[in-house]
């Protein structure tokens, strides 16, 4: 095992194409790193480091902003305006047959308009969160008063930042190694660690190291099972029909389902959703709506509670894992697709049969795996339920997005390396 490691880190190392997408990948996070650290004007620095340690919501955000929220750059947005385009694209391909047909039936041309759909989206979005921030920042004292050309002008640079960033993701895609707006996330978070341990280091006490070592030693098992259950499959016996002389013959091979075959994605269509209440109650109120006062104390006092905040959290995972899973993996198409290729499952008829076969099998092996999604999802809020710690909420997500993107990334690393040595 350690030979094949040493070999496929001297291809990586020796063979140009995986080396050169490597260093645009680095290239790419170095870029996105000095725009998160240039700040919107009239940032007040000491308010804002008060305000983000006592509010929950702009601390899941920040996650999104890989960091840039956390000194209001001109990123602060980061990838949550395509993040909520592309949930609303995905719930499109439920209830229009068209924007299905788009997505999965005319090939690489229809995912382009997919993405292009998504993209434009995007902009209102970002324009919309950027509005409803300024908002909520200007009426904290954090940022400085503004005239309507000063705040309007604001509002098209964080935009801006934010569709730059979504470029520099789409880049990372095409030209690096695995999904760039991923990794832009797992870019932030990855930044976001030092000072976060040198936080919870200078502001422990004798009370609380007791929980830290705790957290922290449940965090490593955290990884550990996210590691084996996302590595995990369940592999469907196939034959491939040939035919032999004087007799007919198989030939036999596996159709691998992965355990958690949505990966990260359920986490982050989750949180996207549990934010999007807060940024809409933001933005009407910054329109000018009224009455939305019981509406804005009702939704603060839910995100206030772990328990409460913690069980739709939950379910939301398991929802967003059974969806994405049935978008990404029609049993239909693999059964049209194996008997077009004049392959079957031993035992099966091709065809329907076939196709409620592998449906059943991977809404068996699914649910085993969204439960497990959604429970260590779950973990920081039931440990901050039962501490009092808040600051282990960020991290527990984080560590599920962080650990879920380098598996991903260590994948397409290593199908990378075994192609060029093929």
């Amino acid at each position: 095992m350690l030979s094949n490691a040493l070999r496929k880190f001297k291809t990586i190392l020796t063979d140009p194409v995986i080396r050169n997408r490597l260093l645009f990948v680095v290239a790419a996070f170095a870029v996105f790193r000095f725009l998160a650290s240039i700040p919107i004007p009239g940032v007040d620095q000491v308010a804002l480091t008060q305000f983000l340690s006592n509010n929950q919501f702009l601390g899941l955000l920040n996650i999104f902003s890989g960091g840039g929220l956390s000194n209001l750059s001109i990123v602060m947005l980061g990838v949550g305006p395509y993040i909520t385009a592309s949930i609303l694209m995905q719930l499109a391909t439920v209830i229009s047959p068209r924007v299905k047909a788009m997505y999965s039936e005319e090939g690489e041309q229809g995912r382009t308009r997919f993405m292009s759909i998504s993209r434009m989206i995007a902009v209102p979005f970002a324009v919309l969160q950027g509005v409803a921030f300024l908002t909520l920042l200007e009426s904290q004292g954090i940022v400085t008063t503004l005239t309507p050309f000063d705040f309007a002008e604001n509002v098209i640079l964080i935009a801006a930042g934010s569709m730059l960033l979504m470029w520099i993701g789409e880049l990372i895609t095409e030209f690096g190694i695995g999904n760039g707006v991923s990794l832009i996330i797992f870019a932030g978070i990855v930044a976001s660690l030092p000072a976060g341990l040198s936080q919870a280091l200078f502001t422990a006490t004798a009370a609380n190291i007791p929980a830290y070592v705790g957290f922290a030693v449940l965090a490593l098992l955290v990884i550990l099972a996210v590691v084996l259950v996302s590595e995990a499959e369940r592999s469907i016996p196939i034959h491939y029909a040939r035919q032999v002389r004087g007799a007919t013959g198989g030939a036999p091979t596996y159709l691998p389902v992965r355990l958690l075959q949505a990966g990260v994605i359920p986490i982050i269509f989750a949180l996207s959703l549990l934010l999007l209440p807060q940024m809409a109650l933001t933005a009407l109120q910054a329109l000018g709506v009224t009455g939305l006062a019981t509406a804005t104390a009702a939704y603060a006092a839910f995100s206030a509670n772990p328990w409460s905040n913690g069980s739709v959290y939950f379910a939301l995972v398991v929802m967003f894992t059974y969806f994405y899973t049935s978008i990404t993996f029609e049993p239909k198409r693999v059964a049209d697709n194996l008997q077009k290729s004049g392959a079957f499952v031993p035992g099966v008829r091709p065809g329907p049969e076939t196709e409620r076969h592998i449906g059943t099998i991977v809404n068996r092996i699914t649910l085993p795996g969204a439960l497990f999604l959604g429970l260590v999802a779950v973990i920081p809020f039931i440990v901050q339920g039962l501490t009092g710690i808040t600051a282990v909420l960020v991290g527990g997500t984080a560590l599920l997005i962080a650990v879920n993107v380098v598996l991903d990334l260590i994948r397409k690393v290593d199908a990378q390396t075994s192609l060029r040595e093929y």
